[in-house]
Protein backbone atom coordinates (compact mmCIF):
# COMPACT_ATOMS: atom_id res chain seq x y z
CA UNK A 1 0.00 0.00 0.00
CA UNK A 2 1.14 3.54 -0.73
CA UNK A 3 2.50 5.51 2.20
CA UNK A 4 0.75 8.79 2.98
CA UNK A 5 0.61 11.73 5.35
CA UNK A 6 -2.46 13.47 6.76
CA UNK A 7 -2.31 17.27 6.99
CA UNK A 8 -4.41 19.48 9.28
CA UNK A 9 -4.20 23.13 10.32
CA UNK A 10 -5.65 24.45 13.60
CA UNK A 11 -6.19 28.04 14.77
CA UNK A 12 -7.43 29.52 18.04
CA UNK A 13 -11.10 30.10 17.16
CA UNK A 14 -11.87 26.46 16.46
CA UNK A 15 -14.00 24.42 18.84
CA UNK A 16 -12.13 21.79 20.89
CA UNK A 17 -15.03 19.31 20.80
CA UNK A 18 -15.15 19.48 16.99
CA UNK A 19 -11.39 19.02 16.75
CA UNK A 20 -11.56 16.00 19.06
CA UNK A 21 -14.19 14.33 16.89
CA UNK A 22 -12.22 15.06 13.72
CA UNK A 23 -9.06 13.53 15.20
CA UNK A 24 -11.01 10.55 16.50
CA UNK A 25 -12.25 9.92 12.97
CA UNK A 26 -8.61 9.72 11.85
CA UNK A 27 -7.73 7.34 14.69
CA UNK A 28 -10.69 5.14 13.71
CA UNK A 29 -9.61 4.71 10.07
CA UNK A 30 -9.33 1.15 8.80
CA UNK A 31 -6.14 2.22 7.02
CA UNK A 32 -3.92 4.27 9.30
CA UNK A 33 -1.75 7.07 7.88
CA UNK A 34 2.01 6.75 8.11
CA UNK A 35 2.23 10.30 9.43
CA UNK A 36 -0.11 12.97 10.79
CA UNK A 37 1.09 16.57 10.52
CA UNK A 38 -0.80 19.15 12.61
CA UNK A 39 0.04 22.80 11.96
CA UNK A 40 -0.72 25.22 14.79
CA UNK A 41 -1.52 28.43 12.94
CA UNK A 42 -0.64 30.79 15.78
CA UNK A 43 -1.10 30.34 19.52
CA UNK A 44 -4.07 28.16 20.52
CA UNK A 45 -6.33 28.01 23.56
CA UNK A 46 -5.44 25.65 26.39
CA UNK A 47 -8.42 23.49 25.47
CA UNK A 48 -7.27 23.07 21.85
CA UNK A 49 -3.70 22.36 22.94
CA UNK A 50 -5.03 19.73 25.35
CA UNK A 51 -6.96 17.97 22.57
CA UNK A 52 -3.85 17.87 20.36
CA UNK A 53 -1.60 16.72 23.21
CA UNK A 54 -4.02 13.93 24.12
CA UNK A 55 -4.24 12.78 20.51
CA UNK A 56 -0.46 12.88 20.04
CA UNK A 57 0.04 10.83 23.20
CA UNK A 58 -2.16 8.06 21.78
CA UNK A 59 -0.93 8.22 18.16
CA UNK A 60 2.78 7.60 17.75
CA UNK A 61 3.01 9.10 14.26
CA UNK A 62 1.93 12.70 15.02
CA UNK A 63 4.13 15.69 14.20
CA UNK A 64 3.06 19.10 15.49
CA UNK A 65 4.33 22.24 13.76
CA UNK A 66 3.76 25.27 16.02
CA UNK A 67 3.86 28.82 14.65
CA UNK A 68 3.67 31.85 16.92
CA UNK A 69 1.71 33.99 14.47
CA UNK A 70 -1.65 33.29 12.84
CA UNK A 71 -0.95 33.73 9.12
CA UNK A 72 -4.04 32.16 7.60
CA UNK A 73 -4.88 28.74 6.18
CA UNK A 74 -3.01 29.10 2.89
CA UNK A 75 0.39 29.84 4.41
CA UNK A 76 -0.13 27.33 7.23
CA UNK A 77 -0.84 24.56 4.72
CA UNK A 78 2.03 25.71 2.53
CA UNK A 79 4.45 24.97 5.38
CA UNK A 80 2.54 21.81 6.21
CA UNK A 81 2.91 20.42 2.69
CA UNK A 82 6.65 21.10 2.78
CA UNK A 83 6.94 19.34 6.14
CA UNK A 84 5.08 16.18 5.08
CA UNK A 85 7.39 13.23 4.53
CA UNK A 86 5.41 11.24 2.00
CA UNK A 87 4.45 11.84 -1.63
CA UNK A 88 0.74 11.37 -0.98
CA UNK A 89 -0.91 13.85 1.38
CA UNK A 90 -4.51 13.57 2.60
CA UNK A 91 -6.19 16.76 3.78
CA UNK A 92 -8.50 16.79 6.75
CA UNK A 93 -10.40 19.72 8.23
CA UNK A 94 -10.58 20.12 11.99
CA UNK A 95 -14.37 20.13 12.36
CA UNK A 96 -15.43 17.37 9.95
CA UNK A 97 -15.72 13.61 10.36
CA UNK A 98 -14.11 11.19 7.92
CA UNK A 99 -15.89 7.92 7.21
CA UNK A 100 -13.93 4.99 8.71
CA UNK A 101 -12.77 3.61 5.34
CA UNK A 102 -12.08 6.95 3.65
CA UNK A 103 -8.29 6.53 3.50
CA UNK A 104 -8.51 2.85 2.56
CA UNK A 105 -10.75 3.61 -0.43
CA UNK A 106 -8.73 6.57 -1.66
CA UNK A 107 -5.33 4.93 -1.33
CA UNK A 108 -6.57 1.77 -3.05
CA UNK A 109 -7.83 3.92 -5.93
CA UNK A 110 -4.52 5.80 -6.17
CA UNK A 111 -2.56 2.54 -6.10
CA UNK A 112 -4.41 1.56 -9.28
CA UNK A 113 -4.29 5.01 -10.91
CA UNK A 114 -0.76 6.33 -10.58
CA UNK A 115 -1.49 9.12 -13.07
CA UNK A 116 -3.94 10.85 -10.72
CA UNK A 117 -2.31 13.80 -8.93
CA UNK A 118 -5.40 15.04 -7.08
CA UNK A 119 -8.26 12.86 -5.85
CA UNK A 120 -11.38 14.02 -4.04
CA UNK A 121 -14.83 12.65 -3.35
CA UNK A 122 -18.37 13.43 -2.32
CA UNK A 123 -19.58 14.64 1.07
CA UNK A 124 -22.67 14.67 3.22
CA UNK A 125 -23.46 17.86 5.14
CA UNK A 126 -25.05 17.98 8.59
CA UNK A 127 -26.11 20.77 10.89
CA UNK A 128 -26.63 18.80 14.11
CA UNK A 129 -26.02 15.05 13.90
CA UNK A 130 -23.39 13.50 11.61
CA UNK A 131 -25.52 10.34 11.44
CA UNK A 132 -28.45 12.38 10.11
CA UNK A 133 -27.10 14.42 7.17
CA UNK A 134 -29.14 17.20 5.63
CA UNK A 135 -27.76 17.00 2.10
CA UNK A 136 -25.26 15.20 -0.10
CA UNK A 137 -22.88 17.03 -2.43
CA UNK A 138 -22.02 15.17 -5.61
CA UNK A 139 -19.29 16.53 -7.86
CA UNK A 140 -18.10 15.55 -11.36
CA UNK A 141 -15.68 12.64 -11.28
CA UNK A 142 -13.88 12.46 -14.64
CA UNK A 143 -10.98 14.78 -15.47
CA UNK A 144 -12.61 16.63 -18.37
CA UNK A 145 -15.86 17.13 -16.48
CA UNK A 146 -13.91 18.49 -13.49
CA UNK A 147 -11.97 20.87 -15.73
CA UNK A 148 -15.21 22.25 -17.20
CA UNK A 149 -16.89 22.53 -13.79
CA UNK A 150 -13.87 24.35 -12.32
CA UNK A 151 -14.52 27.30 -14.61
CA UNK A 152 -17.66 28.14 -12.65
CA UNK A 153 -17.40 26.44 -9.24
CA UNK A 154 -14.92 24.68 -6.96
CA UNK A 155 -14.69 21.09 -8.29
CA UNK A 156 -13.29 19.55 -5.08
CA UNK A 157 -14.23 19.57 -1.43
CA UNK A 158 -11.02 20.43 0.39
CA UNK A 159 -11.57 18.05 3.30
CA UNK A 160 -11.82 15.05 0.94
CA UNK A 161 -8.69 15.42 -1.17
CA UNK A 162 -5.52 13.39 -1.39
CA UNK A 163 -2.81 14.86 -3.60
CA UNK A 164 0.73 14.24 -4.70
CA UNK A 165 3.16 16.49 -2.88
CA UNK A 166 5.29 16.83 -6.00
CA UNK A 167 2.33 18.06 -8.07
CA UNK A 168 1.39 20.65 -5.44
CA UNK A 169 4.96 21.93 -5.16
CA UNK A 170 5.36 22.11 -8.94
CA UNK A 171 2.08 24.04 -9.17
CA UNK A 172 3.29 26.64 -6.66
CA UNK A 173 1.89 25.13 -3.43
CA UNK A 174 -0.82 26.80 -1.36
CA UNK A 175 -0.91 30.60 -1.37
CA UNK A 176 -2.42 33.29 0.85
CA UNK A 177 -5.80 33.72 -0.85
CA UNK A 178 -8.39 34.07 1.91
CA UNK A 179 -11.35 31.65 1.55
CA UNK A 180 -10.08 30.47 -1.86
CA UNK A 181 -6.79 28.79 -0.89
CA UNK A 182 -7.94 25.38 -2.10
CA UNK A 183 -9.77 26.42 -5.29
CA UNK A 184 -6.75 28.56 -6.25
CA UNK A 185 -4.47 25.55 -5.91
CA UNK A 186 -6.75 23.17 -7.84
CA UNK A 187 -6.85 25.57 -10.78
CA UNK A 188 -3.08 25.81 -10.91
CA UNK A 189 -2.78 22.01 -10.74
CA UNK A 190 -5.18 21.74 -13.69
CA UNK A 191 -3.25 24.40 -15.60
CA UNK A 192 -0.07 22.38 -15.14
CA UNK A 193 -1.76 19.50 -16.97
CA UNK A 194 -2.01 17.07 -14.07
CA UNK A 195 -4.80 14.51 -14.17
CA UNK A 196 -7.44 14.75 -11.44
CA UNK A 197 -10.51 12.80 -10.31
CA UNK A 198 -13.32 12.59 -7.77
CA UNK A 199 -14.53 9.28 -6.39
CA UNK A 200 -18.31 8.88 -6.77
CA UNK A 201 -18.58 8.00 -3.09
CA UNK A 202 -19.19 9.89 0.14
CA UNK A 203 -15.92 10.17 2.07
CA UNK A 204 -16.50 12.82 4.75
CA UNK A 205 -19.37 14.14 6.86
CA UNK A 206 -19.12 17.95 6.92
CA UNK A 207 -20.54 20.49 9.36
CA UNK A 208 -22.73 22.92 7.45
CA UNK A 209 -24.89 24.99 9.75
CA UNK A 210 -26.28 28.42 8.96
CA UNK A 211 -23.10 30.05 10.34
CA UNK A 212 -21.10 28.48 7.52
CA UNK A 213 -23.45 29.90 4.88
CA UNK A 214 -23.42 33.30 6.60
CA UNK A 215 -19.64 33.40 6.23
CA UNK A 216 -20.10 33.00 2.47
CA UNK A 217 -22.01 36.25 2.23
CA UNK A 218 -21.38 39.96 2.66
CA UNK A 219 -19.20 42.59 1.03
CA UNK A 220 -15.90 41.25 2.38
CA UNK A 221 -16.47 37.78 0.97
CA UNK A 222 -17.71 39.27 -2.31
CA UNK A 223 -14.54 41.36 -2.60
CA UNK A 224 -12.39 38.23 -2.27
CA UNK A 225 -14.62 36.31 -4.65
CA UNK A 226 -14.30 39.02 -7.30
CA UNK A 227 -10.52 39.11 -6.82
CA UNK A 228 -10.45 35.36 -7.37
CA UNK A 229 -12.54 35.58 -10.53
CA UNK A 230 -10.22 38.29 -11.81
CA UNK A 231 -7.28 35.99 -11.15
CA UNK A 232 -8.97 33.16 -13.09
CA UNK A 233 -9.50 35.48 -16.06
CA UNK A 234 -6.02 37.02 -16.00
CA UNK A 235 -4.43 33.57 -15.85
CA UNK A 236 -6.50 32.56 -18.93
CA UNK A 237 -8.36 29.83 -17.07
CA UNK A 238 -11.70 31.43 -17.99
CA UNK A 239 -12.63 33.71 -20.90
CA UNK A 240 -14.24 37.13 -20.59
CA UNK A 241 -17.75 35.77 -21.06
CA UNK A 242 -17.35 33.21 -18.27
CA UNK A 243 -15.78 35.91 -16.11
CA UNK A 244 -18.76 38.24 -16.52
CA UNK A 245 -21.23 35.39 -15.91
CA UNK A 246 -19.40 34.29 -12.75
CA UNK A 247 -19.21 37.84 -11.40
CA UNK A 248 -22.93 38.44 -11.89
CA UNK A 249 -24.02 35.15 -10.32
CA UNK A 250 -21.59 35.36 -7.41
CA UNK A 251 -22.39 38.99 -6.65
CA UNK A 252 -26.04 38.09 -6.28
CA UNK A 253 -25.26 35.05 -4.09
CA UNK A 254 -23.02 37.01 -1.73
CA UNK A 255 -25.46 39.88 -1.18
CA UNK A 256 -28.82 38.12 -0.76
CA UNK A 257 -30.16 37.43 2.76
CA UNK A 258 -28.62 34.39 4.42
CA UNK A 259 -31.86 32.38 4.56
CA UNK A 260 -32.10 32.60 0.78
CA UNK A 261 -28.44 31.64 0.37
CA UNK A 262 -29.00 28.58 2.59
CA UNK A 263 -32.03 27.54 0.55
CA UNK A 264 -30.24 27.96 -2.78
CA UNK A 265 -27.14 26.05 -1.66
CA UNK A 266 -29.12 23.17 -0.15
CA UNK A 267 -31.81 22.87 -2.82
CA UNK A 268 -30.25 24.05 -6.09
CA UNK A 269 -26.44 23.83 -5.82
CA UNK A 270 -26.15 20.34 -4.33
CA UNK A 271 -26.21 17.09 -6.24
CA UNK A 272 -29.34 15.00 -6.04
Amino acid sequence: MLKFSVLLSVYKNEKPEYLRLALQSIAAQTLQPDEIVIVKDGGLTQALDAVIDDFAAKQQNVRVLPFAQNRGLGLALRDGVTACTHEYIARMDTDDIALPDRFARQMAYLAKHHDIALLGGWITEFSQDADKPDTITKLPCAHEAILSYAKKRNPFRHMTVVFKKSAVITSGNYRDFLWFEDYDLWVRILQQGYKVANMPEVLVNVRAGEEMFARRGGWRYLKQDLAFQKNLHESDFINVYQYIKNVLIRSAMRLIPNFLRVAIYKNLLRGS
